[in-house]
């Protein structure tokens, strides 16, 4: 494994909308940094995901308390496929995934990470992770009840770097792809 580049960041944003239980969707387009024919990656050394509120009104951003009208979890994942849903986390696609956890009446929050990221790419990779498909997909779900005229906005860091592969370590994590696509 050879890297190409220095560490770069690529972000997302997804917007939890007022009402109960919202749920966002998002990709963010990998296709300008894999090339297959040059058995080019992305190594994905840690992904943070930040939480704020957001004042729907005026687009400012607003204390976390106004948006949570109750005791909310916001639940935060990224996937190198589209799973269409939530993963548990044995699931090969699954990169990273956070929470947070909001306890209204005590207006006191806890933010983790429970997979950053994880551990299932080849020991080249170095305790990062390795991406070969052309895009990563995003989502995230708030258990519990947003507030009118608010949104929570969960925002996606993932700190990286265009990699080059051996043909026998490409050739590895494709098929890891392939068989966690079924």
């Amino acid at each position: 494994m050879a890297a190409k580049t220095s560490v770069f960041y690529l972000t997302e944003r997804l917007s939890l909308a007022a009402g109960a239980d919202p749920t966002a969707t998002d990709t963010i387009d990998l296709g300008a940094y894999v090339d297959v024919a040059d058995r080019q990656g992305i190594l994905v050394h840690s992904v943070d995901f930040v939480y704020q509120a957001q004042d729907t009104t005026d687009g400012t951003v607003t204390d976390f308390g106004s948006a949570a009208s109750t005791d909310v979890t916001v639940e935060a994942q990224l996937t190198d496929l589209n799973r269409g849903a939530l993963v548990f986390a044995d699931d090969r696609a699954l990169v990273a995934s956070g929470q947070l956890m909001y306890d209204n009446s005590n207006n006191s929050a806890v933010n983790a990470g429970d997979l950053y990221p994880d551990n299932f790419g080849p020991t080249s990779a170095q305790g990062g992770r390795i991406v070969i498909n052309d895009q990563m997909y995003v989502r995230s779900t708030c258990f519990g009840t947003v507030a009118a005229n608010t949104a929570i906005e969960v925002t996606v860091r993932v700190k990286c770097s265009v990699i080059s592969l051996s043909q026998k370590d490409f050739m590895a994590i494709a098929l890891q792809s392939t068989a966690a696509d079924n």
